[in-house]
């Protein structure tokens, strides 16, 4: 077992949009041997783009996993990728791939360097440490700049780049790549589809900067071995490749540095080098420190090793639907060992799930397996109720793995089926998007009826109504997307809250004292603080306290919108030895909140993105212009060949509709790209402009 984990690769390719994660994929699958001619994400044929929306749009929009076989230094090793969408609205693909992965692939376009997503997925791989390599892409591109994407890491991602090859020119004049490791350059050979390549003499005109680069390889290596330093202290030509390569990977595996290579994926250079360093730096299942989780019946903490003798751990990562075999389950096998149609269970619910079948992915083929264990990734089949974020695990020793968290959705839609006879159809199928998609999310409007779908964004929402129509043969009418905002209270306000209710029998009492303010910074939903002291309210009692004020968080008491954070302090209370029970708490809670919540200042929040729009100089004026009249801040302007990037924050309702009018400023030549960035209160005369909307009416403040 050891042997097996210590060449298995469970790796994630993460990147911007259009940085070029799939077209790198298929690389990897054609030299391995996985597939037999080369997909191209532009005609279409990407394997991992198996979607039909993704093969019309040239986009990822789903993750998908598929498992190679790779042949190095006398080993064979299996690599289990996931390829993830590169586009802001699909970040969920990311966090929930990060989060069961051991390694990953950054990729940079070698022109457009550090972009806006590049930056959250980096953020989501630090939440989950998970070790990286960064692999600049699209060196033969005009504009291509590998040193200045090297800067870019360090600067922008205070990440610690260190470059172990050099490409052989830039532009139309990149021909290959100089391994600084082993010192040596490599061409290849464009009549076999990069299959075949081969050793070459370094550039005489690239012997300094070479020699310069890998002398400071050396001695960052050096730097990490006191049997290292004394060597290269003597002679530096004394460290060998096994010995750099060895401080390279363990620095890597402890996320200190990342690695820095380059290519040109889509002209078939680099990547056998890419594969070759994977396996050379990215860890092994095996060399994961063990995982922790609560049991649940204890609620002590435990840890299971990467070990098939130890109890079985897993966690699913991902529901999927497939027309043929129905609801499909993604999941990481963190110890232990299974074979199909064996029992788990699932520590959410605390029934027993019966998997019937165990499945090797390759993007939406499944191929049957009959055992997994510790360190894979499969999928599952023919189970009742296994959402993203279960842990399943051994009957006999329970265990709940830590979950994901998930973006709120920013956006809103009505939807309604074209004919009554799908008025049930689509509650089903609306049912099942929104148990694949942590981040799609599903209510019923209480004053309105009418159906509400929220969404990461405009494209999010498009994809989902496109596959009730494809998937579902349900025909919707679409209301405008609508923002989504939130209610939160200014200032902290004290209530005290007396429930009686007394109806002949056994009446209903509670008493309350609480404290309800803004969150502190950086926390999300309720804080609540239980300060009773000397059982003034029994302890049974508090879970339903909270539970009542998770419930009165739900409507705000301006409009009724949800509420984003709020800090609660239970201060005091009393209860009757009869007439107390958790549900009288708990509507306590629920009034209370309120009638604080109506004695304090509240406001309407509202979503604000990062943008970052690429245009000609010529429109500058006019493209900042209208972020400007659109409520937004300019933060930082570059250049980049000829273009300006500007950055900043701007409100999401501002934004609908911007493609169109930044084309027609900028005659088609300008793009942008947005991203949310954080809630933040409406201006007063804006949240006046959405009461009237919503109510008809402002009130007097």
């Amino acid at each position: 077992m050891t042997e097996k984990l210590e060449n298995t690769r469970n790796i994630g390719i993460m990147a911007h949009i259009d940085a070029g994660k799939t077209t790198t994929t298929e690389r990897i699958l054609y030299y391995t041997g996985i597939n037999y001619k080369l997909g191209e994400v532009h005609d279409g044929t990407a394997t991992m783009d198996w979607m039909i929306q993704e093969q019309e749009r040239g986009i990822t929009i789903t993750s998908a996993a598929t498992t190679v076989y790779w042949d190095y230094d006398t080993e064979k090793y299996r690599i289990n990728i996931i390829d993830t969408p590169g586009h802001v609205d699909f970040t969920v693909e990311v966090e929930r791939s990060l989060r069961v992965l051991d390694g990953a692939v950054a990729i940079f376009c070698a022109v457009g360097g550090v972009e806006p997503q590049s930056e959250t997925v980096w953020r989501q791989a630090d939440k989950y440490h998970v070790p990286r390599i960064s692999y600049i892409n699209k060196m033969d591109r005009t504009g291509a700049d590998f040193f200045h994407v090297v800067d870019q890491i360090r600067e922008k991602l205070g990440a610690r780049p260190v470059p172990i090859q050099l490409p052989i020119g830039a532009e139309e004049e990149f021909t290959g790549i100089v391994d600084l490791i082993s010192n040596k350059a490599y061409m290849w050979d464009e009549t076999t589809l990069g299959k075949d390549y081969q050793e070459v003499a370094i550039p005489s005109d690239m012997l300094e900067i070479v020699a310069e680069y890998r002398l400071k390889l050396i001695e960052g290596a050096a730097e990490e071995s006191d049997i290292l330093l004394h060597k290269f202290m003597d002679d530096p030509n004394s460290i060998t490749e096994a010995e750099i390569i060895a401080q390279i990977r363990k620095a890597t595996v402890e996320s200190r540095i990342t690695p820095v290579i380059c290519g040109a994926s889509f002209k078939n250079k680099g990547v056998q080098l890419l594969i070759d360093d994977i396996v050379k730096f990215l860890p092994s299942p095996f060399e994961m420190p063990a995982v922790t989780g609560i049991n649940p019946y204890t609620e002590k903490e435990e840890s299971r090793r990467p070990d098939a003798a130890e109890p079985f751990s897993a966690l699913a990562f991902k529901i999927a639907t497939d027309p043929f075999v129905g609801r499909i389950a993604f999941f990481r096998v963190y110890s232990g060992s299974l074979e199909a149609g064996e029992v788990v269970l699932n520590t959410r619910t605390d029934k027993k799930e019966r998997l019937l079948r165990i499945m090797l992915m390759h993007a939406n083929k499944q191929n049957p397996l009959k055992h997994i264990e510790a360190g894979e990734i499969a999928a599952a089949v023919g189970f009742k109720d296994i959402r993203t974020g279960d842990t399943l695990c051994d009957l006999k020793h329970p265990i709940t793995l830590e979950t994901m968290v998930f973006p709120e959705p920013v956006i809103n839609m009505a939807v309604e089926p074209k004919t009554q006879d799908d008025v049930e159809k689509l509650a089903i199928a609306l049912n099942k998007l929104a148990e694949e998609d942590p981040t799609f999310q599903v209510r019923v409007d209480d004053e309105t009826g009418q159906t509400l779908i929220s969404g990461m964004g405009e494209l999010h929402l498009e994809i989902i109504t496109d596959r009730m129509r494809r998937e579902f043969n349900i025909e919707v009418n679409r209301g405008n997307p609508q923002v989504a905002y939130k209610e939160a209270i200014v200032n902290p306000v004290m209530h005290h809250e007396v429930y009686k209710k007394q109806t002949g029998g056994k009446g209903r009492f509670a008493d309350l004292v609480i404290e309800v303010g803004p969150a502190d910074k950086g926390v999300k939903g309720l804080q609540f603080v239980n300060e009773i002291k000397g059982g003034n309210i029994p302890k049974e009692f508090i879970p339903s306290i909270e539970k009542g004020l998770k419930a009165a968080m739900t409507n705000g008491p301006i409009i009724g919108l949800p509420m984003d954070s709020v800090k609660v302090r239970l201060i005091d209370g009393s209860y009757h030895s009869v007439d107390s029970d958790a549900l009288a708490f708990q509507i306590a809670a629920g009034i209370a909140f309120r009638e604080a919540c109506r004695k304090t200042k509240a406001v309407i929040l509202e979503p604000i993105m990062k943008f970052e729009v690429v245009t000609p100089s010529d429109y500058m004026g006019e493209v900042t212009g209208d972020i400007t009249k659109r409520r937004g801040h300019v933060e930082e302007v570059d250049s980049r060949i000829g273009n300006q990037v500007i950055r900043g924050k701007v409100p999401l309702a501002e934004m609908f509709g911007y493609v169109t009018t930044l084309r027609s400023l900028s005659s088609g030549r300008a793009t942008e790209m947005l991203e949310f960035s954080h809630y933040a209160a409406t201006p007063l005369d804006v949240q006046n402009e959405i009461l009237y909307k919503i109510r008809g009416y402002v009130p007097a403040y």
